[in-house]
């Protein structure tokens, strides 16, 4: 069967990240999306440290639609340069894997 993955990002707003989710689990490029309001992030952006509250977005779905997933969210995103990280599953339950590949496009 084919290996799950986990997208993770990072979205400006509760409101973005929600919009964003369900349009990729509507597409069925994900079986689920997990979105987390209340993260702060410092970072390196254009030769100086910016802070951001931000809410982060884990994506459920197959190996073999990482890359669409990936450019989903870029397509949605408000950010010039979105975090989008593609994180290999070690191992999953048989039951949640086959209801991840069964939810999303083949």
């Amino acid at each position: 069967m084919e290996r799950a993955v986990l997208l993770y990002t990072t979205w400006p707003s509760i409101v973005e990240a929600e919009t964003a989710g369900k349009a990729i689990v509507e597409r069925r490029l994900a079986a689920c999306v997990n979105i987390l309001p209340g993260m702060i992030s410092h970072y390196w952006w254009r030769g100086k440290i910016e802070r951001a509250e931000e809410a982060v977005m884990m994506i459920k779905t197959r190996a073999s639609l990482a890359r669409q997933v990936a450019e989903a969210v870029k397509a949605l995103h408000s950010y010039e340069v979105p975090a989008v990280m593609v994180l290999p599953v070690e191992d999953t339950d048989p039951g949640y894997h086959r209801w991840i590949v069964e939810e999303t496009v083949q």
